[in-house]
């Protein structure tokens, strides 16, 4: 039986987030869905489309920005209840400025995918308002597929300072590309959410890949010709090569993740084959240093430098 009665998710105004939340309130045991979104006018406007698909009135708006940490800690303290797990799914290339930096030091391209999410989980471990779950939205840059233009993240030491690197963008002042930032912060992640594993053993924390998904925005903002290939022509292409598959598949995933115990603590799920898509399996022998405890810790403390 299904314990998990409510979940909170980022970036639940469109794409994954908006589709996981569709496909949880179909879940007889859901209760309560807190839509978790920057925009208030968006997370509206996703709150009314989701009701309406769904027949159920579950769903809450919490207005928290990811990029900005204190948003996401007022928000926080602005819940009255626990709630049973969290989704983490915001994220993306950065936007227009990936390796620009906040006021913390950290790049964007970090901060909307890791760093926020980092905060809001210690908000709610520390405040004792998180029961059951964490779930990540993983990525198969975290384990490169060349083919589709994510090379192979390749971390030298896996030291601190190397991690440290990634947080705040130095590690790609040499070849600033953002769709290869994105395979080591997503790999980062992975290694974050593993430590957090070991620490706090009465959370399940899962990382899952929605894999080769389309309909979503979290390349938007890529350069032109890459914002083409992944938007338009990778998106008629790829799915009719089985390359890609539809947003339904990549949110089912997060639900599984969430919802199924097979999917262990301290895990990375990502696509077994060569593509992204089809069954996931655990990439601990398939992403180099992802089961290094070590590591994993290394991962963890150099995020905890930025907060």
């Amino acid at each position: 039986m299904n314990t998990i009665q409510s979940v909170l998710i980022t970036g639940a105004n469109a794409g994954l987030g908006r589709e996981s939340a569709r496909q949880l309130a179909m879940q007889e045991g859901i209760r309560k869905i807190y839509l978790a979104c920057r925009s208030e006018a968006k997370a509206k406007e996703a709150k009314a489309q989701l009701e309406a698909a769904t027949g159920r009135k579950i769903f809450e708006i919490i207005l928290m920005d990811v990029m900005k940490p204190d948003t996401v800690r007022a928000a926080v303290a602005k819940l009255e209840t626990p709630v049973d797990a969290v989704i983490l799914n915001a994220g993306g290339s950065g936007g227009t400025t990936p390796f620009a930096k906040t006021d913390s030091g950290v790049s964007h391209i970090f901060a909307v995918n890791v760093l926020g999410h980092v905060v809001l989980v210690d908000e709610l471990l520390e405040r004792q308002l998180l029961t059951s779950t964490v779930l990540y939205a993983g990525s198969e840059a975290a384990r490169g597929i060349p083919k589709m233009g994510m090379p192979v993240p390749e971390m030298k030491t896996s030291s601190v300072a190397e991690y440290a690197a990634v947080i705040d963008g130095s590690r790609f002042a040499d070849e600033p590309d953002p769709m290869v930032a994105y395979g080591y912060v997503k790999l980062q992640a992975a290694m974050w959410m593993a430590s957090m594993a070991r620490q706090h053993s009465h959370i399940r924390f899962v990382t899952m890949s929605p894999g080769g998904t389309t309909g979503t925005s979290g390349f938007d903002d890529l350069p032109f010709f890459k914002r083409l290939f992944f938007k338009h022509i990778g998106g008629v292409l790829m799915p009719r090569l089985g390359m890609m598959h539809r947003i339904e598949t990549g949110a089912k995933r997060y639900v599984d993740g969430l919802l199924d115990a097979k999917f262990k603590t301290g895990r990375f799920y990502a696509s077994q084959g060569k593509f992204p898509t089809g069954p996931v399996v655990d990439q601990e022998s398939r992403t180099a240093g992802y089961g290094n405890p070590e590591f994993q810790d290394n991962a963890n403390m150099a995020v905890r430098r930025f907060i």
